[in-house]
């Protein structure tokens, strides 16, 4: 009842539709209602029923919705068919042509006043600037969306909320990003909304920026809670992803064996899905595994493998960030020269607004690459933007890291005092491990 249109609407479409078939009101009425009530409907007098909808439907050819709402019929099942096409073409790595699809689907939403497809085609459009990196259009797509389902349940919400998270974090606002995430938990779990896959959605979402921050407890707590929860989700993709982001914190805590059987597992969902940058991310985290297992060959294929995919696919900032530590592991193995050449290269698309922890952790290797070829004023330099860059994005272990690093730097140089302040910032961000924007970890989901 309440997606109808107006009883004027209703009846300006009932009396075109009859004058179009040549039908007069008492044939339009008959054998059921009266001329006269036909009369009155088609003036805007009268708010038809649902049954009088139905007689008049069925005399004048159409669907009840169409009468009802103007839409043509099946127009709602086509929409969600093509949008279930365009978000084939996203995962296939086509983003142009899937931003299209979304666009034209969006436009004919709104004409016909649909939220939900409206909203879906928002967040797909969303999720095309997130893969491409244009961080900012990502965030105003999500915003629209979220305010499009203003009416709906939180858990219809998630998916926008989520992806404003993701635009934040990738743009370095870790501490933002938590906030949304856990805040959203919290509102879900203290509710009573136990929905599996909105649930695990925000757990897997949140491990990444929990990690860039040092937050390893909370991290390795929302990856139980994460694995907990898939068995309950009948989204594919979505165990997959969550495997994928379960599988930095067993690399955290070293527990490499599990790390890998996890994106072992992620990887057979996403090639069965087809999807390509997905599919792109487990290689990447595979090669995250054996670098730090000491196997840099085979991290150093895993990477490449990953770039590969992601290049194609047109994923700009994710093969910026995936460069970062291929460059790190070529420089392990010795090639330092061509890692720094990588560095360079990727830097201009890296920026505090887009991608801060992967700019600073290049900044940190190339301060490195220079520290090893004695070159200290350029070492310095490269871990005081590194050192900037994190402070804005929150990131508290690779601070305490990396002020280690300059402190080290300085201390060689007979800067002693320098040298001091650089330990005291880093011990500084190692006096709270696990601390976020909220304080207390968010309510418990019922698993």
């Amino acid at each position: 009842m309440g997606d109808r249109d107006e009883p004027g609407t209703i009846g300006r479409r009932v009396q075109q539709l009859r004058v179009e078939r040549g039908l007069t009101q008492k044939q339009l009425a008959e054998p059921v209602y009266t001329p006269a009530y036909i009369s009155t409907l088609e003036a805007g007098r009268v708010r038809p029923s649902d049954d009088a909808l139905r007689h008049l439907a069925d005399r004048l050819g159409v669907e009840f919705d169409e009468l009802a709402t103007g839409r043509p019929a099946r127009l709602v099942t086509e929409l969600r068919l093509r949008l279930t096409e365009a978000q084939r073409t996203l995962a296939a790595g086509t983003a142009e042509e899937a931003v299209r699809q979304y666009k034209a689907l969006l436009a004919e939403a709104e004409t016909h006043g649909l939220a939900e497809e409206e909203a879906a085609a928002l967040l797909g459009l969303g999720e095309c600037a997130l893969e491409s990196g244009e961080l900012a259009d990502g965030r105003l797509y999500f915003e629209r969306a979220e305010a499009r389902l203003a009416d709906a349940p939180l858990t219809a919400r998630v998916p926008a909320l989520r992806g404003r998270a993701v635009a934040h974090y990738l743009a370095g606002e870790l501490r933002y990003a938590v906030y949304l995430l856990e805040s959203t938990l919290d509102e879900l779990n203290r509710g009573g909304l136990h929905d599996p896959d909105a649930l695990l959605l925000l757990y897997a979402s949140v491990i990444g920026p929990y990690m860039d921050m040092g937050a390893h407890a909370r991290a390795a707590q929302a990856a139980e809670f994460a694995l907990a929860l898939a068995p309950q989700s009948g989204d594919p993709a979505l165990v997959a992803r969550m495997h994928r982001s379960v599988a930095r914190t067993l690399l955290a805590e070293g527990r490499l064996a599990e790390a890998d059987a996890s994106l072992a597992k992620a990887a057979e969902l996403y090639r069965g899905l087809q999807l390509r940058t997905e599919l792109a991310n487990c290689h990447w985290m595979r090669g995250y595994v054996y670098a730090q297992n000491g196997e840099l060959e085979r991290a150093e294929q895993e990477m490449r493998e990953a770039l590969h995919m992601l290049s194609t696919s047109r994923a700009a900032l994710y093969s910026s960030q995936l460069t970062v530590e291929l460059a790190d592991v070529l420089h392990r193995r010795g090639r330092s020269r061509e890692a720094a050449e990588l560095l360079r290269d990727v830097l201009g698309g890296l920026s505090p607004e887009r991608g801060a922890v992967h700019a600073a952790a290049a900044h940190r290797l190339l301060g490195i690459i220079a520290e090893d070829a004695r070159r200290v004023e350029e070492a310095e330099e490269h871990y005081v933007r590194a050192l900037s860059l994190l402070e804005r994005a929150g990131a508290a272990g690779d601070l305490a890291d990396l002020c280690r690093l300059l402190g080290d730097l300085l201390r060689r140089a007979g800067r002693i005092e320098a040298a001091l302040d650089a330990y005291r910032t880093g011990l500084g961000h190692r006096t709270a491990p696990g601390t976020t924007t909220l304080g207390p970890a968010p309510a418990q989901p019922a698993v």
